[in-house]
């Protein structure tokens, strides 16, 4: 037993033994496997760390990025992706105010935003906060994602103290905002319900319980909610309408006739809209052309909510499209009047297209439309200033909408009962009365503002641009006669003139005959001479003009010696400027006929070039050939110096009789090469080419355009061009281009008076002349610019430009424009004729984009007009190269073997002085099986083609036969 016992207790003790080893084992390898986590655990660390780094380090350049510059938006979007990943929560939100504060946020930044702060205030319990957030976040854009997720979010506090009257007063602003939505109002509308349907069950009694009369009461009520919102619903043409009416007719037990009728209005209503609804679905953004249309057809109906929705339909998705908020806003401005709709459509506006000024100037008169207090204006006024415009003179718009503003504050009737003709009285009036009406405070602030005007435009605007934007000084002339008409203060109103001539305006006649016209109106006749006697001192554009004037004025109010004054002073004038355009007349001749013998002698050496060329080039083929060439050349002459024969019976008709034959004339063949040279007399049209050639134009290409792409048919075409040019500016010349039988070429020259007028000319660039897009450019002597190019051959794609081929020659502009009004904006329509006026049946429509176009290639591709069926494809002019240009055509030939026939081309007699085994048949040569056989043809061809044949290789050929 001891030893039984004994041996017991050495196998436990052994049993022992190896479970503590396996246990020390299993310990081993749990520690081995906690230390190679733990390895891995801080690789993982150290790479988490890493990143972290990176991105504060990205962050805080993100975050001096914008300190720099507040306006940059992607700096912001990038910043709060970044925040948003590393989980800072508190710094996000701090980035997201920021730049709601500048910028309205996309959908996408709000509902992230959103759910963020949700997420939050779950712990914080506040909710106050995250209903703050949602109502800034619906005024940015009309989104029924958002009030969708706005009315969620209330219905989680329908248990606080009024929380139900809470859902339903956001669920009503949400059907308000977006119920009229064609394809998302629905899900708003079905919430709504399906909230209503939840309170319906609380409110419904237990099975076999009678309910009380309270109970029946809020019972019959709560059933009223949901049948008017079935009612309501049917009313609107929205998606999937059908399905709400089945469920209605299935909830209520049938449904009511006038009901029924709203219902099937709606629904024709839909059926009208879902043809736009289905242009959107299959456009690509940004769908301008598709939302444009549907915004004219909503507008011919004339529903202004249904109106006002396609237009924040529109720019949901086009929020930086300047015009299409300009139109948003007038329509609002002229239609609507709703002072919080319009107010806050305006400030949305110029919160997305900030670098507009029209949206900015519609801002400030909708502020003073709806009587904004000024200092709301004021603020206004000077975000628009810090707005950063593109041009100079929207600065200068922009100062003049809020100067006009302030002028209609200022009531200039105060003090008015003062007037008296009396000289003396007005002096006491001007004393009395400035000194009153003047120092009003609505007066004083206009006058300040008028100087920090001019100020802003010499400093800022001069600096930024180079310009001050305002060169004929806008804004002083108004200040000028704001002084002269409501303060009666002509002095003011002088020295601002003084200022306005002292910046260049000096030599302009229209400057001046604004302040005489000032002081006509609001001065006296001493002011009114002074100023004419300087103008006619100082004008350099229309003298003529200014002189008259001063004519005409002492005929009415001056005396003999006025008169006579005005007589010198006017006659000197002239004289100085007729000498004055003599010299430089006379100085532009001679640079006209330097240009011209330089031209020549260009012409000349060029010629003389060309020859020497082609004598280097030129195959000897022997001096006998030569002498033959020769003799064939004098005999030529000889008989055509020869009288013309006079045909018998004939009378005095002179007719040149030539013998030709199949050889030439008299049996003669021509020199190669030779040259008929007429020896009659030249015609008239012929001799006027010549001296206008040779008689060098008084011409100034400053003043002068060009014209050209005018039909040859033009009848009269100096008087028309005249007519078209005329607005422009006093015309000095026409000169159109005729040939030597008297026909017009189709361009010309016109030249002005002044160089102001070319500017003015050149806007009528493609203007239409009788069916034909007149081309206007500079006058440049192509001698000092060869590189110069006015028109130039587009060989790009014109991605908003489409090509129509097929068109019938019956075919108007106005009617290709109704074509293609449906499918887009159109800019230009252009018909291509020939030159005699005659359509091609061909055609350039030019869209506001590119979708546009790609549309209407989509849409008008193989449809049928007047009975023929056009193509229509985007504008991709071929590329032009060598080959095209007409000289391509002469490389061509001089490359080929030049071949003299007879003047009747080749006889049927001449013989071919080829060997018979020579001439072989080029048909044979192509008929060749496989691909073998045209390989080695090829590989023949082109041997013989690069190594000519002598005459051992003709004896060994013929030797061979």
């Amino acid at each position: 037993m001891a030893s039984r016992s004994a041996g017991q207790t050495h196998l436990t003790q052994d049993m022992e033994g190896d479970e503590a080893g396996t246990d020390e084992r299993e310990m081993d390898s749990e520690e081995e496997g906690e230390e190679a986590m733990g390895e891995e655990t801080s690789d993982d660390e150290a790479d988490s760390s890493e990143d972290e780094k990176e991105n504060e380090a990205e962050i805080q350049r993100l975050e001096e990025q914008l300190s720099i510059n507040a306006f940059d938006y992607n700096c912001h979007v990038d910043l709060i992706k970044l925040l948003k990943q590393e989980g800072e929560l508190l710094r996000l939100r701090k980035a997201r105010q920021k730049m709601s504060e500048l910028f309205p946020l996309t959908e996408e930044i709000w509902l992230d935003w959103l759910k963020d702060e949700i997420r939050l205030t779950e712990e914080e319990s506040n909710r106050e906060k995250v209903y703050e957030i949602f109502e800034r976040a619906v005024k940015d854009y009309i989104c029924p994602d958002i009030w969708l997720e706005y009315a969620q979010y209330s219905i989680g506090g329908m248990a606080l103290p009024g929380g139900i009257d809470k859902v339903r007063a956001v669920f009503e602003r949400a059907l308000t905002a977006v119920g009229l939505h064609v394809t998302k109002g629905q899900m708003v509308w079905e919430a709504y319900r399906e909230f209503e349907n939840v309170i319906l069950t609380t409110v419904q009694p237990p099975p076999g319980k009678i309910p009380s009369h309270q109970e029946q009461e809020l019972l019959n009520a709560q059933l009223e909610r949901i049948h008017m919102l079935f009612r309501r619903q049917l009313a609107v043409p929205l998606m999937d309408m059908e399905a709400t009416y089945a469920e209605y007719e299935e909830w209520a037990d049938g449904v009511r006739e006038t009901v029924q009728l709203q219902y099937k209005k709606a629904l024709q209503l839909m059926e009208k809209c879902k043809a736009f609804e289905e242009a959107l679905m299959v456009a690509e953004p940004p769908k301008l052309a598709e939302y444009q249309a549907y915004i004219d057809y909503e507008m011919k109906e004339g529903d202004p909510a249904r109106i006002q929705m396609i237009f924040e339909r529109t720019l949901a998705e086009n929020c930086l499209v300047p015009d299409m908020w300009a139109k948003y806003t007038a329509y609002l401005d002229r239609q609507l009047k709703i002072k919080d709709l319009v107010l806050s459509t305006h400030e949305r506006a110029v919160r997305n297209c900030p670098w507009t000024m029209g949206l900015w100037k519609g801002y400030i008169l909708a502020l003073e439309r709806h009587c904004a207090d000024h200092q709301t204006v004021l603020d206004v006024f000077e975000k628009a200033l810090n707005a950063g415009f593109i041009q100079a003179t929207d600065y200068v718009e922009i100062w003049q909408a809020y100067l006009d503003y302030l002028r209609r504050r200022v009531d200039f009737s105060k003090g008015s009962f003062f007037l008296v003709t009396n000289v003396l009285v007005k002096l006491l009036y001007n004393i009395f009365v400035f000194g009153v009406s003047e120092s009003s405070k609505e007066l004083e602030e206009l006058r300040s503002t008028f100087t920090r005007s001019l100020d802003y435009m010499k400093q800022d605007v001069e600096e930024r641009f180079g310009e001050s934007g305002d060169p004929s000084c806008i804004i002083m002339q108004i200040w000028a006669r704001i002084e002269a008409l409501h303060c009666k203060n002509m002095q003011k109103a002088r020295e601002l003139w003084d200022n306005i001539m002292t910046k260049g305006n000096a030599k302009y006649a229209n400057m001046w005959l604004e302040y005489y016209n000032l002081e006509r109106s609001y001065g006296d006749t001493v002011h009114c001479r002074k100023a004419l006697h300087r103008a006619v001192q100082c004008t350099s554009d229309y003298p003529e003009h200014v002189c008259e004037v001063l004519l005409t004025f002492e005929r009415i109010e001056g005396s003999l010696e006025d008169w006579d004054v005005a007589v010198q002073k006017t006659e000197t004038k002239l004289n100085r400027i007729n000498e004055q355009r003599v010299k430089v007349a006379e100085k532009e001749a001679n640079i006209a006929r330097l240009e011209e013998e330089r031209t020549q002698q260009r012409r000349k050496a060029k010629a003389e070039k060309k020859a020497q060329k082609k004598i280097q080039k030129g195959v000897c083929v022997g001096e006998k050939r030569k002498v033959e060439q020769d003799d064939y050349a004098n005999e030529w002459n000889e008989d055509l110096e020869q009288g013309p024969k006079r045909h018998k019976g004939n009378g005095d008709q002179m007719s040149e009789e030539l013998m030709e034959t199949e050889t030439g004339l008299f049996g003669k063949t021509a020199p190669p090469g030779f040259k008929k040279v007429s020896r009659g007399t030249k015609t008239e049209g012929a001799m006027a080419t010549a001296q206008r050639e040779h008689q060098p134009e008084l011409r100034n290409d400053n003043c002068s355009i060009f014209i050209s792409n005018l039909a040859y048919t033009l009848e009269e075409p100096e008087a028309k061009l005249r007519i078209v040019f005329d607005s422009c500016g006093p015309i000095k010349q026409i000169r159109p281009v005729f040939n030597n039988k008297g026909g017009f070429k189709g361009y010309g020259y016109v030249q002005f008076e002044s160089q102001v007028s070319v500017p003015e000319a050149l806007k009528l660039d493609r203007k239409e002349v009788e069916g034909r897009p007149m081309f206007v450019s500079p006058c440049v002597d192509k001698s000092k610019n060869p590189d110069f190019k006015v028109f130039k051959y587009n060989t790009s794609m014109e991605k908003h430009k489409i090509f129509i081929s097929g068109l019938p020659f019956s075919c108007t502009k106005k009617l290709l424009e109704e074509i293609c009004q449906s499918h887009g904006s159109v800019k230009e329509v252009r018909l291509v004729t020939y030159r005699s006026g005659k359509p091609k049946g061909l055609a350039y429509v030019e869209f506001a984009n590119e979708s546009q176009a790609s549309q209407a290639v989509l849409k008008l591709d193989g449809m049928e007009v007047e009975g023929n069926r056009i193509s229509v494809a985007i504008s991709n002019p071929p590329r032009r190269n060598a080959m095209d240009k007409p000289s391509s055509s002469r490389l061509s030939t001089d490359m080929m073997p030049r071949q003299f026939h007879g003047s009747r081309g080749k006889g049927r007699t001449q013989l071919s002085l080829l060997p018979r085994s020579l001439n072989r048949q080029s048909g044979s040569e192509n008929k060749v099986e496989n691909g073998t056989s045209a390989q080695s043809a090829a590989a023949t061809n082109t041997a013989t083609d690069t190594k000519p044949l002598s005459n051992a290789d003709f004896a060994r050929m013929l030797l061979n036969k």
